[in-house]
């Protein structure tokens, strides 16, 4: 009775596995092209590797907000203090 429990349960558990499966078929049937297939294909083919060389090559930045960003600016020289400019206290100049 153990071993029919068993099986319920491992069949149980497999059923929904297996309907998840793919069906998939391993050895499908060899399918040749015809000369005319061959003959497109190629034609396509050239077709786009001329159209790949049509495009032309990006040499600029691609940075679309690159003209909004401005360079760092550089510190000011410093200038002459306005204290500086004064005489010292206590000195007379006459």
């Amino acid at each position: 009775m153990k071993l029919f429990r068993m099986a319920a349960v491992v069949a149980l558990l497999a059923g929904p596995a297996y309907a998840q499966m793919p069906n998939v078929n391993l050895m499908p049937e060899v399918a040749t092209k015809t000369p005319e297939e061959k003959a497109a294909e190629a034609e396509r083919d050239k077709a786009y590797k001329e159209s790949l060389r049509k495009i032309p090559e990006s040499k600029g930045s691609s940075d679309p907000w690159g003209g909004m960003r401005t360079e760092p600016a550089k510190p000011a020289a410093p200038k002459a203090s306005a204290s500086a400019k004064k005489t010292k206290t206590g000195s007379t100049s006459n």
